[in-house]
């Protein structure tokens, strides 16, 4: 029988909250300390989950697509957000420096190779990470595919996805005078880096409310007020990675670079009207990847929350599991 027939009620079957069997801090070098956990079966099938922003952070929400009987699931806080320190710090902090962080945690655990689950920044991260060491990836399992290049964000700060939220679009760029309108991402950059906390706080809340605002199909278009804090780290870190091009050597390199895990065993899982992460980039890399099944969700935006989108990444993690018992 059908585990999902009813995906609009598919937040249901999502694996009931397990606690942490193990949470540390960890130094990586740098100054930098990231919180890890792990949760599950110690003995399962290990994977790690790849949170996105860059800046958002891990939840405990997360561990909940995965099957705690079967899966070790290891999370971490990206270097700057959630319980890692120092709090909404750039400095040292790339592409390649998590890439080091997750190798870093992939050792110290004792693990040979892991399943590597992301979606949005984190999809992004998990196709790098795996192209840098393709031996230590057993399956990626991805979802609202971003593939960090300059047409991507051209769409969502340059007045692509605007021209559907237009409303949501004008109060986003009301802050910023005519004249820097052209290139938000540097017009933010200026006030998201000025020194001063306050001013910091505010264009960060917008900066967050302008992408939450579009996450869900369901979105209302007032995602209400992000906690500062929050708001600050998450606009920071992702603005920081947007401003230089997320530390890639060339505007592309991800889709150039499909052949070194063509090999990999892989799903997909893409809202269809995903007005963060349109759909285009799921598909291209799709077609790049001969191991990889896409599964568009007919009725889905971009969060991993959307019922759809939840139901099918269960599955996924299912399907996995029983294949490897």
């Amino acid at each position: 029988m059908d585990k999902f027939p009813d995906q609009k009620r598919a937040v249901q079957y999502l694996y009931p909250p397990v606690d942490a069997f193990d949470q540390r801090m960890l130094d990586v070098g740098q100054g930098h300390t990231v919180y890890m956990e792990q949760s599950g079966n110690p003995d399962g099938i290990p994977v790690v989950v790849l949170h996105g922003g860059p800046g958002g952070g891990c939840s405990p929400a997360m561990r909940r697509y995965f099957d705690p009987k079967m899966y070790r699931v290891i999370m971490f806080d990206q270097r700057g957000c959630g319980r890692s320190r120092p709090h909404a710090s750039v400095k040292d902090n790339t592409t390649w420096h998590l890439v080091a962080d997750i190798e870093r945690i992939r050792t110290l655990l004792g693990i040979e190779a892991w399943a590597v689950f992301g979606g949005s920044w984190g999809a992004t991260l998990s196709l790098i990470y795996a192209q840098t060491h393709p031996g230590r990836v057993t399956h990626l399992i991805l979802r609202g595919v971003f593939l960090m290049t300059q047409a991507e964000l051209d769409w969502f700060y340059g007045g692509g996805a605007g021209k559907f939220w237009p409303e949501v679009w004008a109060r986003f760029v009301a802050l910023i005078p005519d004249e820097e309108r052209g290139d938000m991402i540097a017009a933010y950059h200026k006030r998201l880096f000025s020194g001063n906390i306050s001013e910091e706080i505010t264009y960060a809340r917008a900066w967050a409310s302008w992408e939450n605002a579009l996450a869900s199909i369901h979105s209302h278009g007032h995602p209400g007020e992000t906690p500062g804090d929050y708001a600050r780290a998450f606009a920071r870190l992702e603005n920081h990675y947007f401003v230089n091009g997320g530390f890639l050597e060339f505007d592309g390199q991800i889709l150039a670079n499909m052949g070194r895990i063509s090999h990999i065993p892989g799903v997909i899982v893409q809202g269809r009207y995903d007005m963060i992460c349109p759909p285009t980039a799921a598909w291209r890399v799709s077609e790049l990847w001969p191991a990889c099944d896409l599964t568009m969700v007919r009725h889905a935006g971009h969060a991993l929350s959307e019922p759809g989108i939840s139901a099918e990444l269960v599955r996924a993690m299912d399907r996995i599991a029983e294949d490897l018992r």
